[in-house]
């Protein structure tokens, strides 16, 4: 009997939350609800949304314990200085690139702080989207009605009855008074109409889609905020490690025991003939890639000049997607000769280790063809945004090409290298939003020597480069070619007369609009071009 009471009295209660809301997080959850509906409703992205992310990384420093495991790790600070950066790029720039780099760098702090031990930036972003549903049960679990809900609501009705005399009082004196004293009736007939106008305001405000978008800024909320330990991904990252380890009951191992000796010695002979298709393939590749490198370096790298008729566009569009998939096929291969046994087998290993190294380092000269066939079609066509994009590429090829020299003599896993990698490419995006390419685009396209010019396609940029092309406007009646790309996806030409009235439409439309954005849409950047353009005519 004592234990059966025992027993009931530490039973859990089955109604109660599984997940407890502190009041700071409550309050938190409110005005970060609230705030994003402020900041979002029907505006861009601008400085609303280096707003949140200051709220975002202020709200986890406050939510987090002193001594919270993230708080001591070096990735987390990471993260934080990335959101606070990102979201500065975006409310100057407000560019796609930037607000590609606030949305990663807030999926991050949220993934971190849920699994601090995570090391794979793409499982932390999972983490972070997988742990929304959870979060927003959890908030919900916490929504309860109040216990004794009828005699609350008896109470209720009681004082409200009594309340309902003094207001019915005070409505007939106010009605007397207004009828006796002409002033005090102008006085109360302004005030009602005041009072009907802002509640004629508030239900125009309050929308379907309002009310819809103001529950999607509560989910925000709660998957930004609320933090519901999920170990799914970090259960699973945690069977690899950064190095390879030697495979017992795999292809063959070194560490087989001498009484096995008709086993050891046909394991012997398996590992040997993988050593010799490593060495044979790496062999012919780097010959084969040697004949490649040499044929670009004595046609591109010493002095290029295309021919007549040579077909620029192919040479580069074409040419650059395959030598880049010949990089990535280079890696894969480094990856599957050493991804077991092979890194242990000391009788060819240095031999191996060689011929891979020195296969890693024609794929680098071959990284440099590419970027120098990027650079000619710039230097013979212009810029664009998929010439920016192929050197941000590169530069995570040659940091990934690195990696793998790292892997051929530290017996470093792909584990390791898909992290490492990860953080450079955070590192990139980073990089990416912080550079003002639309701007470097125009005044580098905008140049006499070009024979041809899309200015379609630099009408089509954010209002930021607006101050560029007023400046440049003399230039469009000296370049023999303008184009524009219609909706058909084909270029037409464009006459002088033509390019200049869209420059002053666009330039007359920037003015009326910018002075009409509220404060959260607005950017840095777009405030600098109306000053710029506010008296150009």
């Amino acid at each position: 009997m004592q234990t059966s009471v025992s027993w009931a009295a530490s039973a859990p209660d089955p109604t109660a939350p599984t997940y407890r809301i502190s009041t700071l997080l409550g309050s938190l959850l409110a005005l970060g609800a609230v705030l994003s509906d402020y900041l979002f409703w029907r505006q861009a992205a601008g400085v609303n949304v280096l707003v949140y992310m200051v709220f975002l990384v202020v709200a986890h420093l406050a939510l987090l314990p002193r001594y919270a495991p993230v708080r001591r790790t070096t990735g987390f600070w990471v993260v934080v200085v990335g959101c606070l950066v990102s979201g500065g790029l975006v409310a100057w720039y407000g560019s796609g690139a930037a607000l590609l780099a606030a949305l990663a760098s807030g999926l991050l702090l949220v993934g971190l702080v849920n699994q601090p031990q995570l090391r794979l930036l793409g499982y932390a972003v999972l983490t972070a989207m997988a742990g929304v549903l959870p979060a927003v049960a959890a908030v919900l679990g916490n929504v309860r009605a109040p216990r004794q809900l009828g005699a609350r609501l008896s109470r209720g009705w009681f004082y409200g009855r009594m309340l309902g005399v003094p207001l019915l009082a005070l409505v007939v004196f106010q009605s007397l008074f207004a009828v006796a004293n002409p002033k005090y009736a102008a006085l109360s007939n302004r005030f009602w109409g005041l009072l009907g106008d802002w509640l004629g305001q508030l239900f125009e405000a309050i929308s379907v889609l309002h009310v819809l978008f103001f529950m999607l800024c509560l989910l925000g909320a709660a998957g930004a905020l609320v933090v519901v330990p999920l170990h799914f991904f970090s259960d699973h990252e945690s069977r690899f490690g950064e190095f390879v380890r030697r495979q017992r009951d795999g292809v063959a191992s070194l560490a087989v025991r001498r009484p096995n000796f008709a086993l050891t010695t046909r394991r012997l002979l398996d590992l040997r003939k993988e050593w010799l298709v490593a060495v044979v393939s790496l062999g012919l590749l780097n010959a084969l890639l040697l004949l490649v490198n040499a044929v670009d370096i004595s046609w591109i790298w010493v002095d290029f000049r295309p021919t007549p008729g040579f077909d620029l566009t192919q040479f580069v569009h074409e040419g650059t997607y395959v030598l880049i998939f010949s990089i990535l096929l280079a890696a894969g291969i480094m990856l599957w000769f050493f991804r077991r046994n092979l890194n242990f087998y000391q009788p060819g290993l240095p031999l191996l280790r060689w011929g891979a190294t020195l296969w890693v380092a024609q794929n680098l000269v071959l990284a440099v063809s590419v970027g120098l066939r990027n650079y000619y079609y710039i230097e013979y066509t212009g810029l664009a945004y998929k010439r920016i994009g192929v050197y941000g590429f590169l530069l995570l090829t040659v940091f990934g090409l690195g990696t793998v020299l790292l892997k051929i003599w530290q017996r470093r896993s792909a584990f390791s290298l898909v992290r490492l990698n990860s953080w450079a490419a955070y590192a990139v995006l980073l990089l990416l939003a912080a550079g003002n390419w639309e701007i470097w685009i125009a005044e580098y396209n905008l140049q006499a020597r070009f024979s041809r010019l899309d200015i379609g396609f630099l009408l089509a940029m954010p209002p930021r480069v607006l101050p560029v092309l007023a400046e440049h406007e003399g230039l469009l009646d000296k370049i023999p070619a303008l184009v524009s790309e219609e909706e058909d996806g084909y270029y037409h030409p464009t006459t002088p007369a033509e390019a200049h009235q869209r420059l002053r439409e666009r330039l007359a439309t920037f003015r009326r609009a910018y002075p009409l954005h509220d404060w959260q849409s607005r950017t840095g950047a777009a405030a600098q071009a109306y000053s710029a353009i506010a008296g150009h005519e």
